[in-house]
């Protein structure tokens, strides 16, 4: 993963919290803080890739006690600037190793924040750091895209996803590795930028079979945060794994 610096650095969270992108509409926030409390219970909740505070500070705001973990200072930095900001407790590390005191009955991943990790060896290893982190009865949540694969034109590894007056937007896609790169072109007063960010696109079997290694089960897998039915149509999905809780042997057992 890299070490935020890069490709979170300064000048992406300094217009990181967009007012036009959808991910800051205060409807889509509100439904996924609404599952997020429930699954909550009034327990702990640790978000990974915490960012600038979009999901946490309003989710504190309901009275969830939230810690974050990020690579990024210049996110982090632009969390704490914000009102509350002083009152999630944040580490900063790699998501997919990173441990935190104490245990949490929620834990959760948004927005595709899951393909930063451009490995599946990554990718297992954050399950598995989630389960250590969560109580018996805990839950974990992913919101990650369906990769995109049917889109790709025969023979072609290229999907172009935005376009607009000053701003294009495509992925390139190497099925034999699940290695995406997502490029970025912005053209402003006359003069270009372009950035590129990798990923890993993963498979929703995929992430069933990581959290059974790390010992979880899926609860329920839904098409958004409303809880629409998700189907092989879906070009995203919420989905929850539970840690079992802990069993006490019968008297006399073995």
């Amino acid at each position: 993963m890299d070490d935020g610096d890069g490709y979170f650095g300064e000048r992406v969270a300094a217009r990181y919290d967009d007012p036009a992108d959808e991910r800051f509409d205060p409807g889509v926030v509100a439904a996924t803080v609404d599952v997020l409390a429930e699954l909550a219970g009034g327990g702990r909740a640790l978000e990974l890739g915490v960012g600038t505070g979009r999901i946490a500070l309003p989710l504190a705001g309901r009275g969830v006690p939230v810690h974050g973990v990020d690579l990024s200072r210049a996110m982090v930095a632009r969390l704490r600037a914000k009102p509350g900001g002083d009152a999630i407790g944040v580490t900063i590390g790699d998501f997919a190793t990173t441990r935190v005191a104490g245990t949490f009955s929620l834990a959760y991943l948004v927005y595709n924040t899951i393909m930063n990790l451009t490995s599946q060896a990554e990718q297992v290893a954050c399950f598995r750091t989630v389960a250590a982190h969560l109580a018996p009865g805990g839950c974990f949540v992913v919101e990650v895209e369906v990769p995109l694969l049917r889109k790709l034109p025969p023979g072609e590894n290229v999907v172009l996803w935005h376009t607009g007056p000053t701003r294009w937007a495509y992925d390139v896609y190497d099925t034999a590795t699940q290695a995406t790169i997502s490029n970025y072109v912005k053209v402003v007063d006359g003069r270009g930028e372009f950035r590129s960010i990798p990923f890993r696109y993963v498979w929703p079997a995929e992430l069933d079979l990581m959290a059974q290694l790390a010992g979880l089960r899926l609860r329920d897998r839904w098409a958004g945060w409303a809880g629409e039915p998700f189907t092989h149509e879906s070009t995203g999905h919420v989905s929850i794994w539970e840690k079992p809780a802990s069993r006490v042997s019968p008297t006399g057992s073995g």
